[in-house]
């Protein structure tokens, strides 16, 4: 377990085994060994040698269970989305991975570390953005990124105010004086601007307007791009569309599919009134499209669809929905809302 990667020592023992490395004011690490990663411009590596894995990883408090029996891997250099409503288990995750919390059963491991045995060079392979980044304010955002650049064993700050400069914040502003958007950036600029392997942000474009919304995807792409591997958790299910190779569901704390994004741009949801038919049962689905054809109703605007979920290409579907009789027939890609909605309704869909 990360064999050749030294860690020197720690200052304040031990605060940094239970606070955030990252934007939990105020800690210090003054000591860790930078550490040198290469690029892997392009595609995702494959899963022989992962950057984070998940094994049955479970956690309770008392009878509730946040975490149960996780098992995930994530590739490196590739971005991948956690999409789950509130109380799905996605920060319990997260801060199990990062040595926050101590995990009931099971175990995980970043780069090789595993958080319960090495915490402090875990984090310092992670640069991580909390869904409720706290920081110091008395300071300027110029001090800011100056003092986690400092603190941080990949931290410079020219790359920093390079990131401030493109999310448009005025780093001269006491963060006091901040509002809830430019607070968010000032977060951003700091962790997006520390070259770690690894990349957690949690809900990275919370209070910010669209311009600097497409400002932040760009930056996680391009993260991906120089080799990096970026966990991304958002409740902007375009924004997963946008950015992730792959995304995760979780659902009251288990993780239900996984699903590479490039699969699901395969897929079609076809929607129309028919005249013929009211109810999904009373049609019939030739037997060399019945794998790949999902029938069912739903309800937009007061009026009730025929909805048909398809995997793969169209074209052998043409001539039967032709004889179903539809009237305003409509064929977009599924996407993940239609998924997300099964999951969290405890449906499937053809994916």
């Amino acid at each position: 377990m990360g064999s050749g990667k030294k860690v020197a020592r720690r200052d304040n023992a031990g605060s940094l085994s239970r606070k955030g490395l990252v934007l939990n004011y105020p800690q210090s690490l003054s000591s860790i060994e930078r550490s040198q990663t290469g690029t892997v411009a392009g595609a995702i590596a494959d899963l022989a040698d992962p950057m984070v894995v998940t094994d049955r990883l479970t956690k309770r408090y008392g009878d509730f269970t946040a975490l149960s029996n996780c098992s995930l891997s994530v590739a490196r250099g590739e971005i991948f989305g956690l999409l789950g409503p509130n109380g799905a288990g996605k920060t319990t995750l997260i801060r199990s991975l990062l040595g926050f919390l101590r995990p009931t059963s099971g175990s995980c491991s970043v780069d090789g570390f595993d958080p319960m045995v090495d915490g402090v060079g875990l984090r310092s392979r992670v640069a991580y953005l909390p869904g409720d980044a706290r920081l110091p304010r008395h300071m300027r955002g110029a001090g800011v990124l100056t003092f986690f650049s400092e603190m941080h064993p990949c931290g410079d700050v020219d790359r920093s105010l390079r990131v401030a400069d493109r999310l448009e914040l005025n780093v001269k502003t006491r963060v006091a004086f901040m509002s809830t958007g430019m607070r968010q950036k000032l977060a951003l600029a700091v962790v997006l601007g520390l070259d770690t392997p690894l990349l957690i942000l949690d809900e990275p474009t919370a209070n910010l307007d669209p311009t600097v919304r497409a400002a932040v995807l760009d930056l996680v792409v391009e993260a991906r791009s120089r080799g990096r591997t970026v966990m991304f958790s958002s409740h902007v299910l375009s924004e997963i569309e946008e950015t992730c190779d792959r995304v995760a569901f979780l659902r009251k704390g288990e993780l239900v599919r996984e699903l590479m994004m490039s699969e699901l741009f395969q897929r079609h949801r076809v929607t129309a009134k028919t005249t013929s038919v009211s109810a999904p049962a009373s049609i019939s689905v030739p037997d060399s499209l019945a794998d790949r054809v999902r029938v069912s109703t739903i309800t937009r605007a007061n009026q009730e669809l025929l909805c048909i979920d398809t995997d793969g290409d169209l074209s052998p579907m043409i001539g039967w929905l032709d004889s179903l009789q539809l009237v305003g027939m409509r064929i977009e890609p599924l996407g993940l809302r239609a998924v997300y909605d099964s999951v969290h309704m405890g449906g499937e869909v053809v994916v």
